[in-house]
């Protein structure tokens, strides 16, 4: 049987274990059903993926600022995004937008290989770093245009973008494995936008959206700074 990524948590505080645990309750109640998906969210420390002065807020269920005028999405997004992409502990996935790499670990947990890619330094920097103090070693950071995917590492079993495009990118869909699922939100900035579940299939592809949500757009290219 394949295996998923190793977590070595720091000493959690009593207070701390509850938090999390509220938290992943609240995701239960909110629909939330996969278990290992709620078990990584219970597992991996999202105040390490957070400025010192947002800790307070970490097990809260809502978005954060992070460094790059970049946000850590709530956790209710990142457990229904894992959901949807129905990922399987032999899974390669590839994930853009690496962010505060707070999603890349708990990715981490249910496959056998997640590929990250961020078009600022700085956020790859720092998530390898977080990634490393908790000692997950199956993640693969690249500092490249998203939008571009990783065609050298390609096919990809499942495909998420963490930020929202007005289309599905062909680039990504020919990086996507027969059967293969990707999931992103699609919709013009600054609006309303749909999470839609891509299936690929081996002569016809299957398009769902599963509701609505708001969340940056994925700009293209490397950042110049930062």
């Amino acid at each position: 049987m394949a295996q998923t990524g190793h977590l070595d948590p720091p000493q959690v505080s009593s207070e701390e274990f509850e938090a999390r645990a509220s938290l992943v309750l609240s995701l239960r109640r909110r629909g939330v059903n996969d278990r290992r998906v709620l078990s990584a969210i219970e597992r991996v420390p999202r105040r390490l993926f957070l400025a010192a002065r947002l800790h307070r807020y970490a097990y809260e269920d809502c978005l954060l600022p992070i460094e790059c005028g970049q946000v850590v999405s709530a956790p209710s997004l990142v457990a229904r995004m894992a959901e949807a992409l129905e990922i399987q502990p032999s899974h390669r996935v590839l994930e853009i937008g690496t962010g505060s790499g707070y999603q890349t670990a708990i990715l981490s947990q249910l496959c056998q290989h997640v590929f990250t890619v961020e078009r600022y330094q700085t956020l790859i920097s720092l998530a390898r770093q977080r990634l490393a103090a908790l000692k997950i070693t199956n993640c693969e950071l690249h500092h490249a245009d998203g939008l571009q995917g990783l065609r050298e590492r390609a096919p990809f079993d499942r495909i998420v973008l963490t930020g929202a495009v007005t289309s599905i990118p062909q680039i990504l869909k020919a990086q996507l494995a027969s059967d293969g699922i990707l999931v992103c939100p699609i919709g013009a900035p600054g609006t309303l936008q749909a999470l839609v579940r891509f299936r690929k299939g081996a002569e016809s592809h299957v398009e769902e959206s599963l509701g609505e949500l708001r969340l940056v757009s994925l700009r293209p290219g490397k950042a110049d700074f930062l």
